[in-house]
């Protein structure tokens, strides 16, 4: 049997004549740049969210960027970003001549480690903070908010990979994106929400933003042709956002699903009696599990072992930021953040599809199985 990490052409082959009447819509209309489909999306997606503003960008890296040049960041400023997350979050903070200052996370949810956060604001000067909800599980928004707020820093949401996810905020359920000056969101092809390309999305309920980057992402005109500021090419196409129209309605569907296959996935490990040799993901109110990521002994020979067996696997990520190369100069150390260092040893993706049928699951555990009852009749 095999079983992949993803199956995107499944998702397309399911929704194929309503993605292709709607992708030649607009191959017909020939509005390919900032065309009506973008607008429709831009309003849906704010509808969803509960946000006022919604802008569609050209990635969510540029989501990060756009976000942190309208707050203001900018040479010399420091913002925390957590050090176990994918490389653009801390990419966006460099590019506008900031400091990004690693945090390590919560060994059970991979999120920031607020109380590390609140150590570091009190001993330096913060500009912003950049939560990362990690996997699609949110953080705690409410004590990171009123953290945030006790010490004037900005906040910018990665939600990159965690569309629909729900936070509890101040007695009432928001989505994860909703509740910071900014939310960032990516449309990567493998995303919960995804296009065929590259597309990312910033949400804002703050008007003077949204017009900002607004203008940010047209090279920094208004009205066209007479610049303001130097800007971005940064705009979400035309026909990744038809896509994304099509698409948005099943959201909530998708979610429910990826919740009923991890739900799977913990019984399952439950049933084997794997519970000693595997942490497996709490299944949380809100998590969307943008992936399933297992903690385990001898990761990198249980990856190896999955692949000869048909099942694909991904290690996200196998070196923290503050150990990566390019950020050498800003002086850490291993064992600086060993939170983040522990997991990036340990943490295994498997596949992880609205779709996936049990019996696939059980191959997967099934095959786990077999490989910790090899090593442990080789001790």
């Amino acid at each position: 049997m095999k079983v992949p990490l993803l199956n995107l052409a499944g998702q397309y082959l399911q929704l194929k004549d309503e993605i292709d009447k709607a992708m030649g819509t607009v191959l017909l209309n020939g509005s390919y740049i900032m065309g009506p489909q973008v607008n429709e999306f831009e309003k849906n997606i704010a509808e969803y969210l509960g946000v006022k503003h919604a802008l569609g960008v050209a990635s969510g890296s540029d989501a990060l960027l756009l976000s942190l040049h309208a707050l203001g960041v900018g040479e010399g400023d420091k913002v925390i970003v957590p050090t176990f997350t994918f490389f653009a979050t801390a990419g966006a903070v460099c590019r506008l001549g900031a400091e990004p200052v690693f945090v390590d996370i919560d060994p059970v949810t991979y999120n920031l480690d607020l109380g590390m956060v609140e150590d570091v604001f009190k001993r330096e000067k913060i500009k912003a903070i950049i939560p990362v909800h990690l996997f699609g599980l949110a953080c705690n928004m409410e004590r990171l908010m009123d953290q945030a707020e006790r010490y004037g820093v900005k906040v910018v949401e990665d939600a990159c990979q965690a569309i629909d996810s729900d936070v509890d905020y101040r007695g009432r359920k928001r989505k994860a994106g909703s509740i910071g000056d900014t939310g960032c969101f990516s449309f990567f092809p493998t995303k919960n929400l995804s296009c065929y390309g590259d597309g990312g999305l910033v949400a804002t309920n703050d008007d003077v933003l949204a017009e900002r980057i607004a203008i940010l992402r047209v090279h920094g005109s208004k009205p066209k042709y007479y610049h303001r500021v130097v800007g971005y090419n940064s705009r979400l196409d035309t026909i990744q956002a038809a896509v994304l129209n099509v698409k948005l309605k099943y959201l909530p569907e998708w979610s429910r699903k990826r919740r009923r296959v991890a739900s799977s996935y913990n019984k399952a490990f439950e049933r084997r009696g794997l519970e000693r040799k595997i942490a497996c993901p709490a299944i949380a109110d809100g998590h969307v599990f943008h992936q399933y990521v297992i903690s385990v002994d001898n990761r990198d020979r249980l990856a190896e072992f999955l692949a000869k067996k048909g099942i694909g696997t991904s290690v996200y990520y196998p070196l923290p930021l503050h150990l990566q190369e390019c950020f050498k100069g800003l002086g850490y150390r291993p064992g600086d953040l060993p939170a983040s260092e522990a997991a990036s040893q340990r943490v295994l993706a498997l596949p992880i599809d609205p779709e996936l049928q049990d019996e696939e699951i059980n191959y997967v555990v099934d095959s786990i199985f077999e490989f910790y009852s090899k090593e442990c009749s080789c001790d």
